[in-house]
């Protein structure tokens, strides 16, 4: 369990932070950016939440995505270096990523057949769903960025989660969209 009695500890005053497993990186690391994108796309879905509360089933599933993003955060915070730990690290598992998937299903065979790009926008619900989608490809850059690095590693699991997410998010915003009914096209060279 999580315990902060303070908020402010002063050590970060330096331009680094700790993580998870201990050692301190520069505040503009690589995986200090990607866990910190992985962050930002969840508060993105805690504004997007403030407009699905009345949409049930669509809201459960971004609550327990906001669950699984802050796990996500805590695996990129504590890097496998191969080395033992007093704890076992958290992980994104598999099975996160196939609920993703079988979610994804659920909310896609309810959609209209696109027939053109969908612009971001639409409901207010919509609108913030396509902007964490675009939130989570940034993470997902960074994490593949990450992973390609000398010296780092991102487990498999956490990029196919990363991966899934953000389609989730775009099938999310359309299904936000009435189903899909009140998406905004793309009109291509609308405006010659």
């Amino acid at each position: 369990m999580v315990k902060l009695n303070r908020i402010y500890t002063k050590t970060g005053d330096d331009g680094t932070t700790g993580l998870v497993s201990g050692p301190r990186r520069l505040k503009h690391d690589l995986r200090v950016e990607a866990y910190g994108t992985i962050d930002e796309a969840n508060s993105c879905i805690g504004v997007a939440r403030l407009h699905t509360a009345a949409m049930g089933e669509l809201d459960e599933m971004l609550m327990r995505i906001q669950n699984d993003l802050f796990d996500l955060g805590a695996d990129l915070a504590t890097p496998d270096t191969g080395k033992p730990l007093d704890y076992e690290p958290l992980r994104i598992v598999e099975a996160q990523v196939a609920r993703l998937e079988r979610e994804i299903d659920v909310l896609n065979e309810r959609l209209e057949p696109l027939k053109s790009f969908v612009l971001p926008g639409g409901s207010p619900a919509a609108a913030h769903l396509h902007l964490a989608r675009t939130i989570a490809r940034r993470g997902e850059r960074q994490m593949v960025a990450l992973a390609r690095t000398e010296g780092e590693q991102v487990s498999p699991a956490a990029l196919k989660y990363i991966n899934r997410l953000s389609d989730f998010l775009f099938v999310a915003a359309r299904h936000a969209n009435d189903d899909g009914r009140a998406d905004v096209l793309w009109v291509p060279g609308k405006n010659r």
